[in-house]
């Protein structure tokens, strides 16, 4: 009688799963990405570093060399010199 009864329980497992494989697959990922974001969005606003932090990093510290390369860009409204194409075929992968 016990060996009935868990095999009805097996069959009846194996048709839910069968029935329902696609549903539980995808709550299952819904779920687990889910739990990723709420994850790492508590990693993300952890209040654990506190107001006293300092960046290690220093703002407005650029060396001339530098700014004279970012003074001499373009402006967007400035007018470009058209590029010059070579009348000869060149190999992109040479240098």
């Amino acid at each position: 009688m016990k060996t009935m009864m868990h095999l009805h329980l097996g069959r009846s497992l194996k048709r839910f799963f069968a029935k329902f494989h696609m549903t539980l697959f995808v709550v299952f990922i819904v779920g687990g990405l889910s739990s990723a974001v709420l994850l790492v969005n508590d990693i993300i606003t952890d209040p654990t570093i506190g107001n006293d932090y300092q960046s290690p990093i220093t703002a407005g510290s650029i060396d001339q060399e530098t700014l004279n390369r970012i003074n001499q860009l373009h402006r967007s409204n400035e007018q470009l010199t058209p590029a010059t194409q070579s009348s000869e075929r060149i190999n992109p992968f040479t240098e």
